[in-house]
């Protein structure tokens, strides 16, 4: 898949979050990059960097207060060569995409993986 057309994809993704969650979203920075490092996947826990399909780098909404000073926009990485290589199909690509999507906002919003596992976005 081309990268416009994955971006694309990871578009309509977020396009699919009901109106009443994506207003929580307007301020969030999506991107498509081909595989994080060594270093971003250690961070969160993953030995192998190619398991990782997507990260959130923020504070979660349930983390933050008045009293918070202000940070960096949150942003939600989707790894597009890592998506590539665990699907076998166009089909089951848009699908991965769509779930890695929604599972990264689920931590902006702060599920953790149990909780978001429960929901089918593990």
């Amino acid at each position: 898949m081309s990268r416009r057309e994955f971006e694309q994809a990871v578009h309509e993704a977020m396009e699919s979050v009901p109106g009443e969650f994506a207003s929580y979203l307007e301020q969030v920075i999506v991107e498509v990059e081909d595989a994080p490092t060594a270093e971003e996947a250690r961070a969160v826990g993953v030995d192998d960097p190619s398991e990782l399909l997507g990260l959130y780098h923020g504070t979660p909404l349930t983390e933050r207060s008045v009293e918070s000073l202000p940070a960096l926009p949150d942003r939600i990485v989707i790894y597009q060569r890592n998506l590539e290589q665990c699907c076998e199909s166009r089909e089951e690509l848009l699908e991965e995409i769509q779930a890695t999507v929604l599972h990264e906002i689920g931590h902006h919003f702060g599920l953790d993986e149990g909780e978001l596992d429960d929901l089918g976005y593990g």
